[in-house]
């Protein structure tokens, strides 16, 4: 398991004295979003580089459009040095093929997972876009992913461990809305604690707010790492 933290703070200056507080841990990822991608895009990358060469990046793009064209954005996404990259599973299996077939050019491509459910999204809501439960169209969004050759999945960790068993124990989970200590859910509705998340056998929890809304961040950090 490997801790995932995310930069959704509302500045890059935010976000890199964030970082630069977390450089002395070498063995972490960092997500960078929508918003701060859009806003402060490539040097924003290159600067969290600067700062701890070893961190891993993961951009969190949930790229969806025609298979053509997220192909054309997964090899731009692939050269600018991200370590993982995610697109949506409801594009469809044409287009996890064209992109992964983009990317087998590429010595060192970055891992690809494919999002199944937001983890904003509670059964009602889902099921009235797409007809099923969360935890049977994850599944059956996993295991399109799996066959077609991606890395993983995006997902709660209460699908992490039904997934692996419909696909591989080395297909990677990634788990947004980890509430590592039982922190507040707020606006996502299948929240889990660290606990729970290792024993769904989730490979990357993700954590945001409960990091950097920490007095002490590093020492939040600390003490996630310890429990995982």
């Amino acid at each position: 398991m490997k801790l995932c933290v995310a930069l959704d703070l509302p500045s890059a200056k935010e976000n890199l004295e964030l970082a630069e507080s977390l450089k002395s841990y070498d063995n972490i990822w960092m997500k960078v979003g929508f918003r701060a991608y859009i806003r402060d895009g490539k040097p924003f990358i290159e600067a969290l580089k600067k700062i701890n060469q070893n961190f891993k990046i993961f951009l969190d793009m949930k790229l969806y459009d025609i298979p053509n064209t997220m192909a054309d954005a997964s090899e731009e996404i692939a050269k600018l040095g991200v370590d993982m990259f995610n697109i949506h599973a409801s594009s469809g299996a044409v287009a996890m093929k064209t992109v992964m077939k983009r990317l087998s050019t590429y010595e060192n491509r970055p891992l690809v997972l494919a999002v199944t459910a937001l983890t904003s999204f509670d059964e009602d809501s889902f099921s009235s876009i797409y007809g099923e439960s969360i935890g049977e169209k994850a599944k059956e969004f996993a295991k399109m992913s799996y066959e077609n050759g991606l890395d993983g999945v995006v997902c709660s960790a209460f699908e992490s461990r039904a997934i692996k068993e419909a696909t591989s124990d080395s297909f990677l989970t990634l788990c947004p809305a980890i509430r590592p200590f039982g922190e507040d859910a707020e606006d996502q509705q299948r929240v889990a604690t660290l606990e729970l998340a290792k024993k769904e056998m989730v490979d990357f929890p993700v954590i945001g707010r409960p990091i950097y809304r920490d007095i002490n961040p590093k020492e939040k950090v600390k003490r996630i790492l310890e429990a995982i």
